[in-house]
């Protein structure tokens, strides 16, 4: 027999529940009303919360569609500073000169109230609109070392033209506007069969994967800068970061306009990063020989000398580290497609960016139920070279190297890092797996979702449709529950309340598009409004 929570939870994945709602108290500042009220978990994986992780695809593919073939550029001009905006940067220049005299004259009571006086006129700058970097009121001790990004001898040479400011692409026919689909791989570490798994585990080259694939995002960067510079123009993309069955990572991305095969091919191939970090090829300590914290010097020692080990500053230094200590590069295989707009191809392939969005990596690397033996021992063998690859400057792992991270300190566990990179789900790919360039569509993740909310209030409004609900506008303020107030109700009474207001939001929502004349499915509430 049926469990009663089984059939809430699935009735709430049928009507695009969240399965997971947070209990938060929400405090109507207008009426002073006071509830509990359930809050979707926000959930990117489907095996976590299936409804949230794909009202979350739904937005991307939106924000996919709208920005890749713009026939306008999406972001106008910087508007004109304001009076109010002026009048807050010359105070703030003010206090900045007031501020380095009383550090001068030692006076740290006035110093402290400068800088709170600054953090107030920072927050009303940001509140007006002012975007980018503040001065800060404190230099930094010690300059960031800045290395050459010159291209390496042995890489061939790119056309360098002028940026011009613009980020759409050429229109052919006076009628044509295409766009462009990219998909960039990493090099090959070893002959693989059909399911991905190394032929010879022994002759596969796990650490190079291993780093390749930590340090991904950062030849991402570096393809776009030299794409740019290349052809001569802002290029805008949407791109996914996905695993091949072999578990190395590759990028999928919608390109606004269209750039020729051959400079893609020639930008991928002219394109590598240099990882500027210490040599980490040999294993110093392991076991229960590993660094240890020394009070006296606020820093880790070796367990048997007591001497200190090279801080992340002195092993990274200019004269010690003259060479990376390893190098990403893209492998040779790498497909371009024009796309038109509008079409069903290109329907098909903003599906194809976001198909794997829900899965964590290793379920998308094809690593489930019934991956074959060898698979198995060809994802243990990665996972097991990338939990003693360092994810970053901060990491633990460095100290089994013979190195102090970066920021070292005494809750630090020799060895032992919480990055996701080192997990056996995300195979090395830590960071975000969507990544959009900052002119694409001219709106955020938010403004998306509040387009969304906004359709269907105006809908309802033009056919006058009340809803069937009580709606509050708010002003609200928001406060966390905790576990054993006497006002929250249980988890499964929360997944009632939500999976009753969503069949009450679909019942006005249907009535309404009957009104307006557009015709009615029999789908869930996520995929009506996407």
């Amino acid at each position: 027999m049926a469990l009663s929570g089984d059939v809430a939870r699935q009735l709430a994945e049928q009507h695009g529940v969240c399965v997971r709602p947070l209990a938060l108290r929400r405090i109507d500042l207008t009426s002073g009303k006071v509830d509990v009220v359930p809050v979707p978990c926000g959930a990117r994986r489907e095996d976590v919360c299936k409804p949230c992780a794909e009202k979350n695809r739904r937005i991307r593919m939106v924000q996919c569609r709208e920005g890749w073939h713009l026939e306008h550029e999406p972001i106008p001009d910087r508007p004109d500073p304001t009076e109010a905006q002026m009048q807050l940067i010359a105070a703030r220049a003010e206090l900045h000169t007031a501020y380095q005299n009383a550090r001068a004259d030692s006076d740290d009571d006035e110093c402290q109230a400068i800088r709170d006086t600054v953090v107030v006129v920072d927050d009303e700058l940001r509140r007006l609109g002012v975007t980018g970097r503040l001065e800060p009121l404190d230099r930094p001790d010690r300059p960031a070392v800045k290395r050459s990004t010159r291209r390496r001898q042995d890489l061939p040479d790119l056309p360098r033209r002028p940026v011009e400011k613009r980020t759409l692409g050429r229109v052919f026919g006076n009628k044509y506007r295409p766009s462009t689909f990219l998909t960039l791989t990493l090099d090959s570490y070893g002959r693989v069969d059909a399911d991905g798994a190394a032929l010879d585990p022994d002759a596969y080259d796990y650490r190079r994967a291993a780093r390749d694939a930590i340090h991904f995002p950062k030849i991402l960067d570096r393809f776009w800068q030299n794409t740019r510079r290349c052809v001569g123009w802002d290029v805008q993309y949407f791109g996914t970061i996905e695993p091949q069955r072999r578990g190395a990572p590759h990028f999928h991305a919608a390109i606004r306009g269209t750039i020729p095969r051959a400079e893609l091919r020639a930008i991928a191939a002219a394109t590598d990063h240099g990882v500027f970090w210490p040599a980490h090829d040999e294993i110093r300590y392991t076991g229960k020989d590993m660094p240890r914290w020394d009070d006296r010097t606020k820093g880790f020692v070796d367990p048997d000398t007591r001497e200190p080990l090279p801080t992340w500053e002195q092993a990274t230094s200019p004269d010690a580290l003259t060479e990376p200590s390893h190098v990403v590069r893209f492998g040779t295989q790498v497909h371009v497609k024009g796309i038109l707009g509008g079409t069903e191809e290109a329907g098909r392939h903003i599906g194809y960016l976001t198909k794997y969005l829900m899965k964590d990596v290793a379920h998308a690397a094809g690593l489930d139920d019934n991956a074959t033996e060898r698979q198995r021992e060809h994802h243990r063998r990665l996972v097991a070279e990338l939990r003693i690859t360092p994810c970053s400057p901060k990491c633990p792992i460095w100290l089994i190297y013979g190195v102090q991270p970066k920021g070292a300190r005494l809750s630090m566990a020799s060895g032992q890092c919480k990055g996701k990179a080192h997990r056996a789900e995300h195979l090395g790919i830590a960071g975000r797996r969507v990544l959009v360039s900052r002119k694409w569509s001219g709106k955020t993740l938010a403004d998306h979702a509040a387009e969304r909310a906004a359709f269907v209030r105006q809908l309802l409004t033009a056919t006058g449709v009340r809803p069937g609900y009580a709606v509050d506008d708010g002003p609200f303020e928001w406060e966390r529950t905790k576990a054993g107030d006497p006002d929250v109700p249980t988890r499964p009474a929360l997944l009632l309340r939500a999976i009753s207001e969503r069949q009450r939001w679909k019942a006005d929502y249907d009535a309404a598009q009957l009104l307006a004349g557009a015709p009615t499915q029999d789908r869930s509430a996520i995929e009506e409004a996407a």
